[in-house]
């Protein structure tokens, strides 16, 4: 691969996943050994060439011979095109940008409640809040976790009673409409940054079930067996509630709510 010489990118050294893929750019050789730097030690020669702010929301390269800056998808897409020149009509193409800068937006706006780093909220360089990118992805993730659940629960006939179709959509969007309300009385001010974390919790859960399900068709699992496999999975769950909680400060009140919730309505269906 084509290195892109003279060229630094700036990761967020609270993000994992931008960590990983500027590593995988060095590591690939499409950027040298010295192309990456995280933007919480941005070198003060470059900081009057930077939008810090921006540089937060969108990932900023910087060309360290003119002092050009670009921006997000942008910044990624002049990483990898010039590595590998043949896929950049492809990337020029115009509904391609949009959707790449659409689904790096959503990541992006996202990315402290997908991963949350060791210091969420205590850093003053955080990515700006967009409500319509978290609401999007509330709802998004609504619709897996109660789409894998719906499937699962055909798994656990004989422990726990089949419900409609619609049953485990409207206990997952029950759970942020209580969940809101606890967090909105609680801690106002965290109530984004709580329900993203919140369903981030309830999607992990929900994908740690798919292999379940592969296990238990293949293996002809019985649902005793299954239910005790969902409970082990919802114990993981509870324990990351907890250090996410944790991390956001937000004390112990919403994981009890949060098993309260659990607890009536499985009163509720049995």
């Amino acid at each position: 691969m084509k290195t892109l010489q003279n060229h630094i990118i700036f990761y967020d050294a609270e993000c994992p996943m931008c960590k990983l893929y500027t590593q995988a750019f060095v590591n690939t050789h499409m950027l040298d050994a010295a192309g990456r730097a995280s933007y919480q030690q941005m070198p003060d020669e470059v900081c009057p060439m930077i939008d810090r702010q921006r540089a937060v929301n969108e990932i900023a390269l910087i060309n360290t011979n003119t002092g050009e800056v670009t921006y997000g998808v942008e910044s990624l897409l002049k990483v990898i095109t010039h590595s590998v020149p043949v896929v950049k009509p492809f990337f020029s193409s115009k509904p391609v940008l949009w959707l790449l800068q659409k689904a790096y937006n959503f990541i992006s706006y996202n990315r402290r409640v997908i991963v949350p780093g060791n210091n969420a909220g205590g850093n003053d360089l955080q990515p700006a809040f967009r409500l319509s990118y978290r609401l999007l992805y509330l709802v998004i993730t609504w619709l897996i976790v109660g789409a894998v659940l719906t499937q699962y629960a055909d798994f656990l006939t004989g422990v726990v009673p089949m419900g409609n179709t619609y049953r485990e959509y409207l206990i997952c969007g029950g759970q942020i409409l209580f969940q809101g309300i606890i967090v909105a009385l609680y801690a106002p001010v965290k109530k984004w940054d709580y329900l993203g974390n919140m369903m981030t919790v309830s999607l992990a859960g929900a994908l740690l079930l798919l292999p379940v399900m592969w296990l238990a068709k293949m293996l002809t699992l019985s649902s005793i067996i299954c239910t005790a496999l969902f409970m082990a999975v919802a114990g993981l769950m509870f324990l990351e509630h907890i250090r996410r909680t944790k991390l956001l400060h937000l004390g112990w009140a919403l994981t009890i709510s949060w098993v309260i919730y659990r607890l009536l309505v499985l009163i509720v269906i049995i």
